[in-house]
């Protein structure tokens, strides 16, 4: 578009060319979007899976190269049994509905997490899961990846460990192990760096989200509750983000 700001109606204009290669969302207040309006928090689940599918269409069409949403983190499960099975049965429900069209727009389905580790019960969404994975891995399109029974920490731990039985197996040296070959056992393999982390409803703070790869990523906290953030307050998020001078530690 060239020109990046609002035009005379108000409506935001991106620069494509300054826009994220990644963005990362912390999708957070479909609970307290249910209670304002006397709901469980499951119908708040309900309305965030809706704002879901507009962002990342929103995405796809602005030729954003990777989303990562926070969908269910390992320390989840502690919540009540009956949210957990209405996000599992949304989960599933959304991948039965949904995986068509995105196979069809190109999108590639990576899950990031210990989706084999989910409890039993379960086996329905696990297949769902690894269906859609394999369904659109050769896709060349907006690379949507879903953290889910996802922990940062243990992300971590996890890439250690396989690192550690690389040395045990004499693969490698324990002096070869550098950046690169750390980045190489995370989730996020072979995706470009998180420019961009978005956290919505106020909150200030990471909740084990993408502790390594969230090194150098702007950060942009907003008081809308996930299920209104819509295309609109997408647009207001990346026009800040093209304000930004990144920096990287440099002056």
């Amino acid at each position: 578009m060239g020109l990046f700001g609002k035009d005379e109606t108000g409506s935001v204009q991106l620069d494509r060319a300054l826009l994220p290669r990644h963005v990362a969302i912390i999708m957070d207040g479909n609970g307290r979007w249910a209670q304002k309006r006397g709901m469980p928090r499951s119908f708040g689940h309900k309305a965030g899976v809706e704002a879901l599918r507009g962002i990342i269409r929103h995405s796809d069409d602005l030729g954003i190269e990777a989303l990562t949403i926070y969908a269910f983190s390992t320390e989840n499960w502690k919540r009540s049994a009956e949210e957990v099975g209405a996000l599992m049965g949304l989960l599933l429900e959304y991948f039965t509905r949904e995986l068509d069209e995105l196979h069809r727009k190109n999108v590639c389905i990576r899950i990031l997490g210990d989706i084999g580790d989910m409890p039993k019960g379960l086996e329905r969404q696990q297949q769902a899961l690894y269906a859609a994975m394999e369904k659109t891995r050769a896709n060349t399109g907006l690379k949507l990846n879903i953290a889910l029974n996802y922990g940062g920490r243990q992300e971590i731990v996890r890439a250690a460990r396989m690192l550690a039985r690389k040395v045990q197996a004499g693969e490698i040296g324990v002096d070869d192990i550098d950046m690169a070959h750390f980045e190489a056992e995370l989730y996020t393999a072979d995706l470009p760096e998180v420019d961009f982390m978005i956290r919505t409803s106020g909150e200030i703070r990471l909740s084990n989200f993408l502790l390594y790869q969230l090194a150098y990523a702007e950060f942009y906290q907003t008081d809308v509750l996930w299920p209104d953030f819509d295309e609109n307050a997408y647009d207001e998020a990346l026009l800040a983000y093209t304000k930004r001078n990144r920096r990287f530690g440099g002056v």
